[in-house]
């Protein structure tokens, strides 16, 4: 009889997916499945989920390749371009070597320079992406996404037909769902699991390849965690913090590290890895597949957005919900959309719900870890 194993253990065998993956992607690529690497929660992985292939995120988030990448990219630049660049120069990411196709997205500029460059490595496609959450970037969006099913077509030789769509949109959203009943169990007070944990899952669940099965997975370990904290085994009271910004997987979860350390408990993260890339489902009951993709991924928060409305109508629902004590707004370095930004999240956060805030601004190194943890404990010590 297999024996049961302990939470712990399951939050890292979640935090470890990425590097089981990587054997994975070379049976698939092996067996011929179609591997399309993607770098955007923007993408609507539905078309190429549609003909079979496996979508596998290519964002790095190490320091390791930095120096590799800074030979061709400005030193300046935001540390996840130039470490997502350096993995694919040094090929140190199989995901990026077995990726048949690469497929970008115009969300800031730095990307789209970079994406130049990698197409010396890989074929590269650039999705067109509007800024402006209008009926007429819904219909550019639309157009855009049309243009896209066209290059996998073309690309891998297939037809792919609205019902293998509409297939892989109903695919798409039982995971969404599933995201959202996992880490809707922090509204509870006091929380069933860390933070750190939490985030752990959310990122492991994007290498999980096949999603019917990690569907079934995320379910069973949300049920599992709710009956556990109704014995009673959950992490004692602490403050409540919400983490919005940048994307923080990878080195820059040392925020994650720091708060928890010093006594506070990550409740909700608003940030691409977290509530912002699966709160919308695509409505399965538009007649019009492509206008409900577009609509569903063109209303995603993000500071690229101008104006970026639906970011901050999502932290005003948050906040209540996750029962929030604190945010703590990150941003990367050289991130300026996030760090322009930051001026209308302190204005919402102080001014609208009378709570205390704190921007940070980070990289991928670890020189800073001792100021953050000297900035947080006083943070928190004040709460």
């Amino acid at each position: 009889m297999e024996l049961i194993k302990e939470l712990p253990e399951v939050f890292e065998e979640f935090a470890e997916q990425r590097k089981n993956s990587f054997l994975n992607i070379k049976q698939l690529k092996d067996k011929g499945v179609p591997i399309v690497g993607v770098f955007c929660t923007f993408l609507p992985q539905e078309l190429p989920a549609a003909m079979g292939a496996v979508v596998v995120g290519l964002c790095s988030t190490s320091d390791e390749t930095i120096p590799d990448a800074e030979m061709d990219l400005p030193r300046n630049l935001c540390p996840l371009i130039k470490s997502s660049y350096g993995f694919a120069k040094t090929d140190k990411c199989p995901f990026f070597y077995f990726s048949d196709l690469v497929v970008g997205e115009t969300t800031c500029d730095g990307k789209k320079k970079m994406y130049e460059y990698l197409a010396d490595f890989k074929p590269v496609y650039v999705m067109e992406l509007p800024h402006r959450q209008t009926e007429d970037g819904y219909a550019a969006y639309r157009k855009e996404i049309i243009r896209f099913q066209k290059v996998l077509e073309e690309k891998f030789e297939v037809t792919i037909t609205e019902e293998q769509i509409r297939n892989a949109i109903r695919i798409r959203n039982q995971e969404r769902e599933a995201l959202k009943n996992l880490y809707g169990l922090m509204k509870q007070d006091p929380v069933p699991m860390l933070g750190m944990d939490l985030l752990n899952v959310l990122n492991g669940a994007q290498f999980k390849f096949d999603k019917e099965e990690s569907v079934k997975e995320l379910y069973a370990l949300a049920e599992r965690i709710q009956k556990e904290y109704e014995e009673g085994k959950h992490i004692e009271k602490r403050p409540r913090i919400l983490i919005t910004g940048s994307p923080i997987q990878g080195a820059a979860s040392k925020v994650v590290k720091a708060i928890e350390d010093n006594g506070g408990v990550v409740v909700v993260y608003e940030n691409c890895c977290g509530v912002k890339s699966v709160d919308e489902l695509v409505d399965e009951s538009n007649p019009d597949v492509y206008d409900a993709l577009a609509r569903r991924y063109l209303n995603i928060g993000c500071s690229c957005m101008s104006p970026n409305p639906h970011r901050f109508d999502l932290l005003r629902r948050l906040i209540p919900e996750y029962h929030v004590d604190a945010v703590v707004d990150v941003a990367l370095q050289a991130c300026h959309t996030y760090n322009v930004e930051t001026i209308g999240v302190k204005r919402l956060v102080t001014e609208e719900f009378h709570l205390p805030y704190m921007s940070l601004e980070v990289d991928y190194s670890t020189s800073d870890i001792e100021q953050l943890n000297t900035r947080m404990a006083a943070f928190i010590e004040m709460l």
